[in-house]
C-alpha cells in the first residue's frame, strides 16, 4: 500500500498522529473507559508503528468524566470537558476534531461503543486505499438483538457486563461477534447499505470541505446529524466508501435516544422533521456500494449468518437445487445433450 505508506511517513515527519479519534460522552462514566481501552495500542493489534491520538469531549455530563481507571492507553489520550453544552453533540465533534491533530479524523458521536481489535490498523491501511477515502465501522449491539428490543425481554446493564465477562473481554475482542447483533442502520452488515458508521474517517481537510457536523441539529442527541453528515461524506462524488470488513462498533447499554431523560425519547418521526427542514427532504440512506476491505475468521460467523439472513429476507434467492431441478427431470435414463455418457472419462 504505498499511498498508505507515504501517508504514514509524512504524519510521522510532521510529528502528527496519522488519525485522531473523536470519541462524544455523556453520562458514560460505565461505558467510556471500554471504549477507551478498546482504542489503546495494548487491545488494537497490529497498531505498532501506527502514530493515533484519542479525544474524548465528556458534553456536559453531570458527574464529570473520569478516565484514571483506563490508565496509560499506549497514545496521548485528550479529555475535554465541557460544563454548558448544548443538548447535541455536534459542536461537541467540531470542537473535538479542532483539538486533534491527526491528518485523518475518526468520529464516534456515541462514546458508549466499543471497537474490535482491527479498526486502527484497517482504518491506516483503508485510507491507502482511495484518493478520498471514506472508512466506515459498521455499528452492532451487544446482546442477542436490537436493545431496544432486549431491554424489554430482560437485558441490563448488569446481563450485560456478565456477557462482556463470559468472553473474557478485553483479553479475547473478536469475540464481541459472538454476543451481539447488527444495529438498525446497518441490519445486513458488511453485505448491506448502511445509513451510518458510529466510527467514520475521513481525511482532515474532506472534513472541513463537508463543513463538519451541522450544528443546525440541535434535537437532543443531535438527531439524525451523524446520519447527515455520513450520507453527504459517502455520496460525494469525489469520495470512495470503504466498510472494515472484519470490523465493528459495538453499542454498549446506556440512555440513548429512546431512553434517556434528556433525550426526551423522540420517535425517528420527530428526528426526521428536523432533517426535512434542514434539507428540504426525508431522510433516506445513501445507496452507495462499498468497498469491502479487510479478514475475516471463524468468530465473525454469527455476525456473517444475520447478515446473510436479513439478505436473504430482502432478497428471496433460489438454490442451486431448486435452480437445476427443472433441467434434471427426466433425466435418468436419457442422457441429456450435456451429460457425459458413464465412462467417457469427462
Amino acid at each position: 500500500m504505498l499511498r498508505n505508506w507515504i501517508a504514514r511517513r509524512r504524519a510521522a515527519d510532521s510529528g502528527k498522529p496519522l488519525i485522531s479519534f473523536v470519541v462524544i460522552a455523556y453520562n458514560m462514566q460505565r461505558e467510556v473507559p471500554r471504549t477507551v481501552e478498546s482504542l489503546s495500542r495494548r487491545y488494537q493489534q497490529g497498531s505498532e508503528g501506527i502514530d493515533y491520538e484519542v479525544i474524548v469531549v465528556d458534553n456536559g455530563s453531570p458527574e464529570p468524566l473520569d478516565l484514571s481507571a483506563v490508565g496509560d492507553v499506549g497514545v496521548p489520550l485528550t479529555l475535554i470537558r465541557r460544563d454548558n453544552a448544548r443538548v447535541s453533540p455536534a459542536d461537541a465533534i467540531n470542537i473535538g476534531v479542532a483539538r486533534s491533530r491527526g491528518d485523518y479524523v475518526a468520529v464516534m458521536i456515541d462514546g458508549a461503543r466499543m471497537l474490535s481489535p482491527g479498526v486502527v490498523q484497517g482504518a491506516a491501511k483503508a485510507i491507502g486505499l482511495a484518493q478520498q477515502p471514506v472508512v466506515a465501522v459498521l455499528g452492532l449491539h451487544l446482546g442477542p438483538a436490537h436493545q431496544r428490543v432486549t431491554v424489554e425481554q430482560g437485558y441490563s446493564k448488569l446481563v450485560e457486563d456478565r456477557l462482556l465477562d463470559s468472553i473474557q473481554w478485553p483479553a479475547h475482542g473478536y469475540k464481541l461477534f459472538e454476543i451481539s447483533a447488527w444495529g438498525g442502520s446497518c441490519a445486513a452488515g458488511w453485505l448491506g447499505i448502511a445509513a451510518e458508521s458510529n466510527c467514520i474517517c475521513v481525511s482532515r481537510s474532506f472534513y472541513d470541505e463537508l463543513g463538519g457536523y451541522d450544528e443546525g441539529f440541535e434535537m437532543p442527541g443531535g438527531g439524525l446529524v451523524n446520519l447527515d453528515f455520513y450520507k453527504r461524506a459517502v455520496e460525494h462524488p469525489g469520495s470512495t466508501l470503504i466498510y472494515l470488513a472484519g470490523e465493528g462498533c459495538f453499542h454498549q447499554l446506556h440512555g440513548g435516544v429512546t431512553t434517556d431523560k434528556r433525550q426526551q425519547g423522540h420517535s425517528f418521526e420527530e428526528l426526521n422533521e428536523e432533517y426535512s427542514r434542514l434539507r428540504g427532504e426525508g431522510f433516506t440512506a445513501p445507496m452507495v456500494q462499498p468497498v469491502l476491505y479487510g479478514r475475516l475468521n471463524p468468530m465473525h460467523a454469527p455476525a456473517l449468518l444475520n447478515a446473510c439472513q436479513k439478505v436473504l429476507d430482502t432478497h428471496p434467492l433460489t438454490t442451486v437445487g431448486e435452480r437445476c431441478a427443472p433441467f434434471l427431470a427426466g433425466e435418468a435414463g436419457e442422457n441429456g445433450g450435456d451429460v457425459a455418457p458413464e465412462g467417457s472419462g469427462e
